[in-house]
Parts: structure tokens; sequence; C-alpha cells
């Protein structure tokens, strides 16, 4: 009854200081003490550990002399000194302080503090001792007149204000002590607590039928909350098919959806989830209809009942009036329907068709082919051979290929004498071959030990193998190891397991450590190289970036082996081995391993240097024109924007997004969005449906974080980015999960109804299947969409000394763009710059961001930086448009018969040729100002060496406009170089 009396309302007042909740409260007559309960209802746990601020409402004074003398969950009890009467007066009850940056906030709340003046409390006979039950009711009494939040959002109302434990239990005694408790819950009011029912639910009580109006071709949700008074396991849910009421026809039992209980996962194979309750909390089960189109209007009848193990079930009648109206899209357009949760149940665009510029894979013998890639298959299912045809300039294929192995990779079983196990191999079997990828399969068996091998590969040329291991008899193993011998020539270059990118070791010993987010390396030169990885049937993705610890790389049990497994790489006979091995084991009759690992051939496609030079990307939302003066045609919109607002859910403004978009499509521009799923902004309608899924899609943690995710979340969970004025604060997702169904679908929807042209990536949240999927979404919606990736430099502690490049190398064949990005070395060499800054060596190319980078540098590369985040390319891209860079062939410095070439090794040549003239790129590593000699194929460049002109044009920020006398001697400051035209 209280609870009704008192409205729960909003004000408006500074949160930063005084928090985001109050009571108002008014004292009538003049006393010198007064009295007050405030029937708060409180979800926090302790609210007896956070301070009361009280202040005189018409001039903010602070009230000192306040007794805390009953602080409960549903009520607080005080004691004040009211300085004016008739008064309104404010009671903060959620004081908070912050520390910590701006983005990612600390907020502790106000312990509670004795201000009160001891003599006040004496004199009014308020000490413990005098303050009896009589004295309380003998002091004057203030009024609760409202208790406010300082806006709709932070409001408790009214799934979070708390039943008390005194009517929680009449409400069990009144239904005879029930195991538990069913309450239908519409959508439009998500349910909130894990702990507590909430009040609303005990007006109107237990086990009634769930009534709600949908419109035809709907997907309407509603909610069933599961208050648990025993422990509920492996819950289920049914539904009967629903029943018009007259006319007879049905809405089917397999229109509806129970996303608690199964689903389909972002591989698209059908799971079901072991839901349980513990006894006292609450569990909500959130439940979809599709209404078909065609439906009949009127009213439909049917049940859904909850099944736990052990239990009678119970059923909640439901009943769905449907109305004339076919509403659009099912309900999508509108969020706040929920309709979208049947987009975590997708399985949009996973088929195994192409995307471009990717050929069909085709098998030969045993011999299989990719773009640009060949690999032969042994008997034993591993690859005997691996050649790449792409060209040492990576702008288009060779001839002639380019073998990567020195021999065949083996997988090697040994016993425990050290000898190795000679299996007795079935034939290899191709089982099936589409466009998009082949698989095949080698069985095996020597003594109580069998073999099962699965491969495939796909058109992107990577490669899966899987392989398990059982016994029919304990045997003990010596070792079970992976040995790639790469060819030395080709091993130039590596990166992974504790090494930055560059040139390989002589040799390197690597163990496995849950501290590092390592699982393999990638070895090669610029035109052909190898990614291997060790996984097993357990392998989950890690969280990435400084989440990393959060959620850490689970080790492989077979790899792994209790820590006497790694890997051990060194020079052996022309080749560069490597030796991944997981040490002596006993396996027990009927035990299983899995020994998985996955190998990737690069590169993976042609660079598109023209692509590169007209693409000219502005990363930030601006006015259009202004952009488009300064030469940049993409426009990058982040969120804490006015068309992007909320981080990772940009659908709450889809008319102001759609007008900036068709705007800038009027002048020839594109627009990408800043759209992700490393976390989740806490404005997404379907937020609290997600926590109601556990950990599947949002990752457990510590909590804390921004004042909303503490006051309004269970605790369990990890604080992401925050954006203050806009109470923006996101939460860290849980790595795979149906999540990125959603993500996707939610991607088909930008690019159809708001028709944006890409993605922006901040760091990847998820793995290759789902980039594919969203590569094949904007292909097929928006033809010329492109992806831009941006990482952080990794190869930290915090980040789990990943190095970028090869944790998002299994991506690169899907985006167009790498912008590698905050704490990446530019003083650092050439090795480092190439393989993992440029992504020339996979088919892509990039930009630099930390401090701008370094614009000489990275013109060897084709590279810039952003506008306008670091630094300004538009003088370059000036430079590229009078040159004519489109239509031109680059040659870096690390082709064997570059054009140009310098007589030093610290300064380096990149050239970039047309007919009749040529652009060369100079940029130095050396310590001081040198003068270097060019070295000229005068007939590669289709020049007359005695009729040529070398020039440096003009170029703000970059070099003074300058005449060569002729080839040698040129100056090139340390850390600087020269963008010089012959013709």
């Amino acid at each position: 009854v209280v609870a009704q009396e008192i409205p729960w309302r909003t004000g408006s007042w500074d949160p930063d200081t005084l928090g985001n909740h109050r009571a108002v409260v008014w004292v009538r007559e003049p006393s010198t003490v007064a009295r007050v309960r405030i029937p708060w209802r409180r979800r926090d746990l302790h609210p007896e550990q956070v301070e009361t601020i009280v202040v005189v409402a018409a001039t903010g004074q602070r009230i000192t002399n306040v007794l805390r003398v009953d602080i409960t969950r549903e009520h607080g009890d005080f004691v004040f000194e009211p300085p004016f009467a008739p008064a309104e007066y404010h009671f903060y009850y959620l004081p908070h302080n912050s520390t910590g940056g701006r983005n990612y906030p600390q907020i502790t709340y106000t312990p509670p503090e004795e201000t009160a003046d001891p003599a006040w409390i004496r004199r009014r006979l308020l000490t413990q001792e005098a303050l009896t039950a009589d004295r309380w009711e003998r002091i004057p009494e203030a009024a609760v007149t409202e208790i406010q939040s300082v806006d709709s959002f932070d409001s408790f109302v009214p799934m979070e204000v708390i039943a008390t434990a005194q009517e929680t239990q009449a409400l069990v005694t009144a239904y005879r002590d029930p195991p538990y408790l069913l309450f239908a819950e519409d959508r439009r009011y998500p349910i909130r607590m894990d702990r507590d029912l909430p009040y609303r639910w005990l007006e109107r009580g237990p086990f009634r039928a769930f009534q709600g109006n949908a419109d035809k071709g709907e997907f309407y949700a509603f909610q069933i909350g599961v208050y648990a008074l025993r422990d509920l396991e492996r819950i289920d849910v049914r539904a009967t098919e629903l029943r018009h009421e007259r006319a007879g026809t049905t809405i089917p039992a397999s229109a509806v959806s129970a996303f608690n209980v199964r689903g389909v996962d972002s591989k698209g194979r059908d799971f079901t989830i072991p839901l349980s309750v513990p006894q006292g909390r609450v569990q909500p089960l959130w439940i979809g209809i599709a209404i078909p189109e065609d439906a009949i209007s009127g009213r439909y009848q049917g049940t859904v009942t909850v099944v736990p193990i052990g239990l009678p079930p119970r059923a909640v009648p439901v009943e769905i009036t449907v109305s004339d109206r076919t509403i659009a899209a099912h309900g999508d357009d509108e969020p706040w329907r929920h309709s979208r949760l049947r987009w975590l149940d997708s399985r949009i665009a996973l088929d195994n068709t192409l995307v471009r510029p990717f050929t069909a894979v085709s098998a030969h013998g045993r011999t299989v082919r990719v773009l640009g890639r060949e690999v032969t298959l042994g008997d034993d299912g591993l690859p005997t051979r691996i050649q790449s045809f792409f060209a040492p300039e990576m702008t288009g294929l060779a001839d002639r290929g380019r073998d990567v192995l020195a021999g065949p990779v083996r997988l090697i079983v040994e016993n425990a004498d050290g000898d190795e196990v000679p299996w007795r191999l079935s034939p290899l079997r191709f089982v099936d071959l589409e466009a998009g990828v082949v698989k095949w399969e080698v069985l095996g068996e020597v003594g109580p030990l069998t073999m099962r091998l699965h491969g495939e590969m796909e058109f992107d040329g990577t490669m899966e193998f899987t392989v398990a291991f059982g016994n029919r008899a304990p045997v003990a193993l010596g070792d079970v190891r992976l040995e790639i011998p790469i060819r030395e020539d080709v091993a130039r270059y590596m990166m992974g397991m504790e090494r930055r990118g560059g040139l390989r070791p002589d040799t390197l010993t690597w163990a496995w450590r849950v501290a590092r987010n390592q699982d393999g390396a990638w070895i090669g030169d610029v035109n052909a190289g190898l990614q291997f990885s060790l996984k097993d049937e357990h392998y989950e993705r890690p969280l990435n970036t400084n989440f990393y610890l959060s959620k850490p790389l689970v080790m492989p049990r077979s790899w792994s082996n209790d820590g006497k497994g790694g890997c051990r790489l060194a020079e052996k006979d022309r080749a560069f081995l490597v030796r991944c091995y997981s040490g002596e084991r006993t396996m027990r009759m009927g035990d299983s391993l899995r020994y998985d690992f996955r190998l990737v051939v690069t590169p993976f496609k042609p660079i598109d240097t023209d692509a590169q030079w007209r693409t000219r990307f502005f990363h930030r939302y601006a006015p259009l024109d202004s952009i488009r003066a300064l030469g940049a045609n993409v426009v990058n919109v982040h969120h804490a924007t006015p068309i992007n607002p909320y981080i990772n859910y940009p659908f709450l403004t889809p008319d102001t997004m759609k007008a900036y978009v068709d705007a800038a499509h009027a002048k020839g521009m594109k627009v990408k969005l800043y759209y992700t799923v490393r976390e989740l902004t806490n404005r997404a309608p379907e937020l609290f449906a997600l926590f109601s899924l556990g950990h599947e899609v949002l990752s457990p943690g510590p909590g804390g974080g921004a004042p909303w995710l503490q006051e309004h979340l269970n605790g369990d969970y990890i604080a992401g980015w925050y954006v203050p004025d806009l109470k923006d604060a996101a939460v860290i997702n849980s790595g795979v999960s149906r999540w990125h169904n959603f993500y996707l679908e939610g991607l088909d929807w930008l690019t159809r109804n708001i028709g944006i042209d890409g993605l922006y990536i901040d760091d990847v949240a998820f793995d290759r299947v789902t980039m594919k999927r969203v590569r094949k979404i904007l292909d097929r919606n928006r033809p010329g969409a492109l992806i831009d990736l941006h990482s952080a430099n990794q190869f930290n502690t915090r980040d789990g000394f990943a190095n970028s490049a090869n944790l998002y190398l299994e991506h690169f064949p899907y985006i167009n763009r790498l912008w590698f990005g905050e704490y990446f070395d530019y003083d650092s060499k050439p090795d480092f710059w190439l393989v993992e800054v440029s992504g020339i060596p996979f088919g892509l190319m990039g930009e630099m961001l930390q401090d701008g980078g370094n614009p000489w540098r990275g013109m060897l590369y084709g590279m810039t930086n952003r506008l306008p985040w670091a630094g300004d390319p538009s003088p370059l891209w000036r430079q590229w448009d009078a040159f004519g860079m489109e239509g031109s062939r680059m040659i870096g410095y690390w082709v064997p018969d570059a054009p140009v070439r310098t007589d030093n090794e610290h300064v380096l040549a990149t050239s970039y040729v047309r007919n009749g003239r040529t652009m060369v790129a100079l940029a130095s590593w050396a310590p001081d100002t040198v003068r270097v000699d060019l070295t000229i194929d005068w007939r590669a460049l289709g020049l007359d060496r005695g009729r040529a002109r070398l020039t440096a044009p003009a170029i703000r920020d970059f070099q003074q406009e300058r005449t060569f006398s002729g080839t040698r001697g040129i100056p090139v400051a340390p850390g600087r170089g020269w963008l010089l035209v012959i013709q």
C-alpha cells in the first residue's frame, strides 16, 4: 500500500555529488527534531553501508544533525533537525565518489559518517538508550511525498522496487509453499532483479494468464518469471499451439521460442541449455511467438508450461489478441518490442558461398586449389606440399608457385619407449566439395589406439584439422607432436609465441601459459607464409585487449598436458622446423583426446593499391561538406555522436542516421559505422533479456564501473567503456555466442534500412565464421562496402602479449584496411613495420595512428595517418592525385628485383611506377643524416636515363620542393625521407 501511495517520479539535480536517487520529505510544523520513515524498497544489498545526505531543498544547505536509526533494504528510519518549517528536504540515499578515468570510472558509494552534534543528541533524548519506541512515536513525523530518480532511465520503477520479506512470505504461504511460483510479465517491463520479487508482482499474484496484443506478422515477446522456493534443476519450457477462440485456426507450437532453454549457436547448430535456478532466485524466461502474417485477427489461447526435473510442471495460460494490422519487419523497426530476440537464433549468411575476390575451391586428385595457393595432401590427410602463387610485389599472381614446406606436415605419436607408432590408415576420402570448402577424412588404428582425422580447407586458404584419438585399453604415450618443416628461404619473418613481428630467430622455445593470449604463430615471407594454431574441443575464444585476463585462453588438455606441452622452433636440414609437443601421458581405457590445429596459408589475396589511393577516410562525425573539402570520401562514425549515440547498438536514432547517410550518398561519399560485439551499451532494450541467459552473452566479472551499472545490475559483469555525457555504460560480451547472430541481423537491418557502407571494427571479439557472415551480408546488400579493422598494440601484460596481426589474421581475408594503432612503435625496424603494421604479407594495406605515425616510413608501405585523428594526410593525397597514383604499379623494397634501391641498408625505397614517370618513397632508419646513391633499373621504369629529371615536389609538413642534379648524394635526415618523382 505504501509503495502505491508514494509516487515515484523524476527530479533534477547534480548526480555527480549527490547520487541518482532521493526521497522528498515534507516537514509541516516547526520543530527542533523530526522523524521520518522512507519506504525506499531498495535493491542494493547493503544500504546500511551507504551514506544518506540530507539537504534543505530550497537552499541546498546540508543538515548535519541527522541520525540513522534503522537502515534496511525495505526502509530507512531517520531523526533529523529541520531548520525550517514548513519546508521540503531531500534525502539523497546513494551518494558516490568517482575515481579512475572519464571512460573507465571507478565508483564507490559514500560510507556513513556520524555528523550529528553529540550535544544535540543528548539534549533531544536521541541517544541509543533514550530512543525507545515510545520516544520515537513522540517525535513529530515528517512525510515522504515522493521518491525520485534523476531521470527516467535511472528510475527503479516498476521492476526494481522490491517486495518486503513479510509480503513475499505472505504470498508464498497463500499458495501453500509451492516449489516455485510463476509470474507472467509484459515485454515493456523486463525482469531486472534475481534476488527479489518486484512489488508489482504482489499486486497481481502468480500463475495468472498472460494477455498481450500483437499485430499480424509480429514476433511477439513476453516473459515468465520463475521464483524458486527450492533448487530447480534442468528446467524445460514447452508450449502448446495457440488456437483461435472462434475460427479454430491455430498458431503452431513450433512458432514459439524459449530463448533460455534452447537456441542456435553462431555456427548454426541447435543446442539446449541446462537451466537451473537456485533456491531464492528469480529466473526470467523470455518467450517469443511468431504471429503469421496471414493469421486471422482475434484472440488465440494456449499455454506455456515450465517443467523442472523431478517437480510438478506448471502451466501459464497465454492469450494473444491479434489485430487487423500487419506490422513491418516482424516489429524489428521498434526495438522496445523485443522482437529482435529472434535474431539470437538466426542463421543468416551461414553458407559456403564465396566472397570477392576469392575463387571456388577445387580438388584435383589430392591437390586442393584456392586463390593463389595449392595444398597437396598425403596418405595421413596432412599437407605434403603447400605452394603460393603470389608475386613478390603482392599486387598479383605469378606463373610459378613458391614452395612453403621443406617436407610433409606430420602428426607424430610415440609410444612410451619413444618409438613412432606405425598407423594403419584408411584411404583418404573426400567427403564434401562445395564452392567454399572441401572436406576429407582419414581413419587410423594401431593396437588399442584409434585415430580419426577430419580436415577441411576453405576458399580463403584456412585449413582446420580435427584429430580425435581414442583407445580400447590403457596405453602409455611418450609424445604426440606436430611437426611443420618450413623452407628456410620462406621462414624469413615470424610473429607470435612471445615474438614481436619481424625477422625470425634461429631458435625459439615456448610453453603454454594462461597469462599469454598465445596458441600459435605466423612464419613466412611477404608472398608465402603459414600460420599455425593449436586447440582442442574445449576451445573458447578468450576476451581480447585489456579484458583478456578476465576470460583468458583455456589451456587445451591435449596440447598443454598439464604444463608438459610446448613448442620448439629451430633450423634443421635447410628448414625452419616447428615442433609442437605434448609430452608423455597415459590414456585410460575409453579416454579420448583431441589434437586440433589450424593451418592458414598466406597471403590471402593481392593488395588492392588503387582502392588504397582512392578510399580516403575521415574518422569523425562532422558536416559532410567540411569533410569533402579536405579530400576525404569515407566517413567513419563512432558512437557517442548524434546519429550513433550508444556503443554497439546503432538502432535508436534511425531517422537522423539515415538522413546523414543519404546526404553523404548524394555527395558521392560513404558512411561506415562503429559497430562491434566486444561490449554493449546499457541502453540496449534487450540488455536484461541477455542477462537472463546467464553468462552466454555477457561476461561474468567483478561488477563496478558507472553508477547505473552498479545500481541496476546484479554485480556479475565486467564494466566496459563509459560516456558520462550520455550515461552510456557498456558491459563486456562473453566471446562467441548467440549475440553474434543478433549482431549479424543488426548489420543486415542497417544495410537494408539505413544504407550504411560498411563497418569500422575496433578490435574483433568474434571468430572468422562470424566475419565471413559479415562480409557476405555487406556484399549482398551494399556492394562495395568496406571493413576496416583497428587495434591497439596488444603485446603487453594486460592483453596477454598477443600480436594484433597474428591474433586477427583469421579475419584478414574479409576486411579492406588495417589501422594499427595505439602503442605501435613506429621507431621500430622495417621488419616490424612489414609484418605487424602494413598488412601487405596478407593482402591488405593500412594506416598509422600513434602520434600520427611516420609519414615517410609509411609511404614505403602505401600508408598515411588518418584524418583527423592524428595528423593530416591531405597534402599527401594531393600529391597522389598530382602524380596519378591510381593505375600505378607499387614495387616495394622487399621485392628482389625492385627497380629503385639505395646503397645504404638503413634507407629503403619503394617505387610507384607509371608510364613515363615513377614516384619513389625513401625513408631512413639511420641514426644520422646520410647521403645515399640510388641504383635505378631505367629499363624497368621505362625511362631514358639521359632525359630523366629527379625532383621532390613541395608537400606541406612533409618536404620542401627540390630538384636533384642526379641520383647520387641525396641527403636523408634520420627518421625522415623523400617522395621523389622521376620523369
